[in-house]
C-alpha cells in the first residue's frame, strides 16, 4: 500500500481535537491501530509503541442518543467512514483522496459536523 498520509501526524491531529469533542459532550474512543506487518487477520492494538509498520489509524466517537462515529484512516489516503446519526440517518461518508494529516483534519472536522451538529467552540 502506498504511503500517501503519515498516519501518525494523522494521530496528533485527533489527539488536539479530542478535547474539544469531550467539552462538547462527545466520548472520544482510544486510537487503534494495525500493524501491516501483523499476521492476517490483523489485530487492532491501541499502544502505538507495538505497532512497527501502521497501515491504519482509528477512533471512534459517541454522542448523545447513540450517535456514533467511526473512522479509519488508511495510509494509502482512504478512509472508511461510518455513522449513526439518528435512527433515519445512517451510513457512510466518501472519504478518498486524502493527502495529508491537515486534509484529514479538515474532513474529520466536516464528518463530525455531519454526525453530531455544530460543536461550537468545542470542535
Amino acid at each position: 500500500m502506498d504511503r500517501l498520509v503519515d498516519l501518525d501526524e494523522v494521530a496528533v491531529v485527533l489527539a488536539r481535537r479530542t478535547a474539544g469533542w469531550a467539552s462538547a459532550g462527545l466520548e472520544v474512543g482510544r486510537a487503534t491501530w494495525r500493524d501491516a506487518e501483523a499476521s492476517w487477520p490483523q489485530p487492532l492494538e491501541t499502544d502505538r509503541a507495538g505497532i512497527r509498520d501502521p497501515d491504519s489509524v482509528g477512533v471512534v466517537i459517541s454522542g448523545p442518543a447513540e450517535t456514533v462515529l467511526s473512522v479509519v484512516l488508511f495510509r494509502g489516503g482512504w478512509a472508511d467512514v461510518d455513522f449513526v446519526a439518528d435512527v433515519d440517518d445512517a451510513g457512510c461518508l466518501p472519504a478518498a483522496g486524502i493527502t495529508s494529516a491537515s486534509d484529514f483534519g479538515a474532513r474529520m472536522d466536516q464528518w463530525v459536523t455531519r454526525v453530531f451538529g455544530s460543536l461550537g467552540s468545542g470542535g
